[in-house]
């Protein structure tokens, strides 16, 4: 039986003001992670953020926040080799996971790299959902379908974020849709909503507050 995937619907007041409140509060770096026994005490749920390197990362997580340079963008895709961990008040961890895809860096150390990134993925029992992100001009390519099917394997539910949408005409969306859509049929882990957004734009940004801020 085909999932019916669908565009997530706006979210109501009640859960637009949950997710504005939960990111109007202090959102604060907490430390960056280069091996398992530095992840911190698991003691709360987390959220994390995966997507190719140059995919708009740390655009989204800087949006979502309100805050410029939170998160910050390695002028060389790739260079991020650390799982940052950020503190929100009374709300979940927000993990920014290494862009993968692509790395200028000696091949020992992206093995090490994406031997942590599996670790993570598969053994963090607070860990609710992760953000896939996804360039909307590109849609997904195979390399994004090989942490989906990491994913499905871990039995950790993610959901696709689409970035960067102001970069392509609204003509585009329907084939853009088409194409996620269908390559998501094979992942049991993909949850059945897609989220659309533009950092620029603000596009989608109150949405994605919102489905963080109602996780539990």
């Amino acid at each position: 039986m085909e999932l019916q995937f669908q565009i997530t619907p706006e979210p109501d007041e009640f859960a637009r003001e949950k997710g504005r409140l939960l990111f109007a509060a202090p959102v604060e770096f907490l430390k960056g992670v280069v091996a398992m026994n530095g992840l911190p005490p698991a003691d709360r749920i987390e959220v994390c953020f995966a997507g190719r390197s140059n995919v708009g990362k740390s655009s989204l997580i800087n949006a979502l926040t309100g805050r410029k340079n939170l998160a910050r963008a390695s002028n060389t895709p790739g260079r991020t080799q650390e799982i940052n961990f950020f503190t929100t008040q009374d709300g979940p961890y927000l993990v920014d996971l290494p862009g993968y895809g692509f790395a200028q860096a000696p091949v020992a150390v992206v093995k090490k790299w994406q031997a942590l990134l599996k670790s993570y993925l598969s053994g963090r029992a607070t860990l609710r959902r992760v953000f896939v992100l996804i360039d909307a001009r590109h849609g997904i390519k195979d390399v994004d379908d090989e942490i989906l099917t990491l994913l499905d394997r871990s039995a950790v539910t993610f959901q696709v974020v689409l970035t960067k949408l102001d970069k392509i005409k609204t003509s585009e969306h329907p084939k853009l849709l088409e194409q996620v859509k269908g390559a998501l049929q094979k992942h049991t882990a993909a949850y059945p909503e897609i989220v659309m957004t533009s950092s620029e734009k603000g596009e989608g940004i109150a949405t994605l507050r919102a489905i963080i801020a109602g996780l539990e």
